[in-house]
């Protein structure tokens, strides 16, 4: 089939190779976000699905919005037989829905109803389900509403990220896109509506998400922290200033460390929560590169009964010091 491709950030990908190697399909035009600027310098970068697809010569399109005309043109150009979207990141207008012949399939990184929306796996992790999957459903003018085609179930693991189970279920997505398409050609293919209790919504993560609430259980911080690894991070403040922390380890034996307090000994560095210690893992002062929280701790020299999370010149009451 000839086959219009719509996608941005590094899980699109193995979809994207699956396609543009197999023999059975065409991919015709590649619509991804424009080049972002990056880095200290901030000089402007390819998406991974633009360089993917700029690298094997095929027409790539980065328009800010399909409501205008001549993308809309472009589109229709095409003669597409079928758009596949996965994590494209732009809405696709209701005069588009219907112009390739089996519509655009999106592949979503739930097992939808849950989590529509634009961070599933996200806040999957951090609800603490442990059970998600990846879904293929047809695009329309709802958000992430459409009939679903397939979908294949997967884990969620005590210590996963929402980085590395991304990167499992984008894996998973490549032969469940392939049966659809494959069942799509054949004119086997039976959508079914989706359910409409167990609606969850999944909005876009911003950095106030990341922000770690010392008096929450550890568990719940656990799952913070790894519902936002690799983005957007998870973070704290020591001394008034930003301190980044990657996954961190519960300490059940610990319970008498009041929230947010830091407990340093030579290997590790312990603090508080509304339950139980946590273990720090890595961390990142502001401007800094990660290292091991102990590390950390050994160049910081944090005073005794410093707290996490507390503005510049506070003590752990929350009293000027």
């Amino acid at each position: 089939m000839r086959v219009l491709f719509a996608g941005t950030p590094e899980v699109a990908l193995p979809v994207l190779r699956w396609l543009m190697d197999s023999s059975d399909h065409e991919v015709v035009g590649v619509l991804t976000r424009a080049d972002a600027r990056q880095g200290r310098g901030r000089t402007l970068h390819p998406s991974p699905v633009a360089a993917l697809a700029r690298e094997a010569g095929l027409e790539v399109r980065t328009p800010t919005t399909l409501k205008d005309e001549e993308t809309q043109e472009w589109v229709r150009s095409l003669d597409a037989d079928v758009a596949v979207v996965v994590a494209y990141g732009r809405l696709v207008p209701a005069v588009l829905l219907d112009v390739p012949v089996h519509g655009w399939l999106n592949l979503h990184f739930s097992l939808l109803p849950s989590w529509r929306g634009a961070a599933p796996v996200q806040r999957a992790v951090i609800a603490g389900d442990t059970l998600t999957g990846a879904s293929v459903f047809r695009l329309e003018e709802g958000l992430d509403t459409g009939p679903v085609y397939g979908r294949v179930t997967a884990s969620i693991e005590d210590r996963d990220t929402a980085g590395e189970l991304l990167s499992r279920l984008a894996e998973a997505g490549v032969p469940l896109v392939a049966e659809v398409l494959e069942q799509l050609e054949a004119g086997t293919a039976r959508p079914v509506p989706q359910r409409e209790d167990g609606v969850t919504l999944a909005p876009v993560l911003t950095p106030a998400d990341g922000e770690i609430r010392w008096t929450e259980t550890a568990a719940a911080i656990d799952r913070r922290v790894r519902g936002v690894t690799p983005a957007p991070g998870a973070h704290t403040t020591y001394e008034g200033t930003r301190l980044r922390l990657g996954p961190v380890t519960e300490v059940p034996e610990v319970t008498d460390l009041p929230a947010g307090m830091l407990q340093v000994s030579k290997h590790e560095v312990l603090v508080g929560t509304g339950g139980c210690a946590v273990r720090l893992g890595q961390v990142a002062p502001a401007g800094k590169k990660w290292m091991a929280a102990d590390a950390w701790a050994r160049g910081a020299h944090p005073a005794a009964g410093t707290v996490l999370g507390q503005p510049a010149g506070r003590d752990a009451d929350g009293g000027a010091v």
